[in-house]
């Protein structure tokens, strides 16, 4: 779940969030080490689930952003070389995914690190990018009475 991926200031990449200790969280690397390692307080943490980008008119989380990735590509890698494109060609793009995303406060280095975020999220798996208050809800109805 996408609330349960973090990404953390200084360190490069994606973290999964395992437990939570006394006084530090236990994350483990998504990557191909599977490292893990603990996270003080004094480190900037941020959720995925809390990251939005602005449109036109208002805040589009970053979950969405996902799923429309994802209805563009399936459940593979972003066919587009984004690390390498000049902004112009990569604003374009991201367009053709997003088309009413600010195009004054959304940079390039915003999307490329949406598209490295994904094509990360994709490779390891974590790619269940569903509502979790929706998903809530489902269960809650699913669920039997007593």
């Amino acid at each position: 779940m996408i609330n349960e991926i973090l990404t953390i200031s200084g360190k490069p990449g994606l973290f999964k969030l395992l437990t939570r200790g006394r006084g530090a969280l236990i994350v483990e690397n998504i990557d191909e080490t599977k490292k893990r390692l603990p996270i003080q307080a004094t480190d900037k943490i941020v959720g995925l689930g809390d990251i939005s980008i602005f449109t036109d008119d208002k805040e589009m989380p970053l979950r969405l952003v996902f799923q429309a990735i994802e209805d563009k590509f399936g459940k593979k890698a972003v066919e587009f070389d984004y690390k390498k494109s000049a902004d112009d060609k990569l604003c374009k793009f991201f367009g053709e995914i997003i088309p009413d995303y600010d195009r004054e406060r959304v940079y390039p280095s915003h999307m490329r690190k949406i598209f490295s975020w994904y094509d990360l999220l994709v490779k390891y798996g974590e790619n269940d990018f569903s509502d979790p208050a929706a998903a809530a809800a489902q269960a809650a109805e699913e669920k039997p009475a007593e």
